[in-house]
């Protein structure tokens, strides 16, 4: 699920702005994408998109399940997901989400 140890270039800062791209998904990585000298950080940039599709794609799946009773139980699932992304995202890891990684890279976002 994740990569080799980060590099040293990886500030505090990209790590907290990796953090919330996952945990306020998708409105801080639309954020992230205003801001000129955050979204060419190599750190921030091998998140946000990551969090920005994710996000989308999550949120489309629960709007489509909330009208089963089962959209309860996906919903809770998608905050604990993205709990634990961010965390890794914080902890300086590279995170690879199995389609989502790849889509993102095949389309040059990241």
């Amino acid at each position: 699920m994740s990569q080799a140890t980060p590099p040293a270039d990886i500030s505090s800062d990209d790590k907290l702005w990796s953090l919330l791209s996952y945990i306020l998904t998708p409105i801080v990585p639309i954020i992230i994408l205003l801001l000129e000298d955050k979204k060419n950080r190599p750190f921030i940039k091998a998140h946000y998109m990551q969090a920005l599709v994710l996000g989308v794609a999550l949120w489309v799946i629960n709007f489509v399940l909330s009208f089963v009773f089962i959209g309860c139980i996906t919903s809770v699932l998608t905050l604990i997901l993205l709990i634990v992304y961010g965390v890794k995202a914080y902890q300086g890891e590279y995170i690879n989400i199995p389609v989502i990684t790849d889509f993102v890279k095949k389309q040059g976002w990241a």
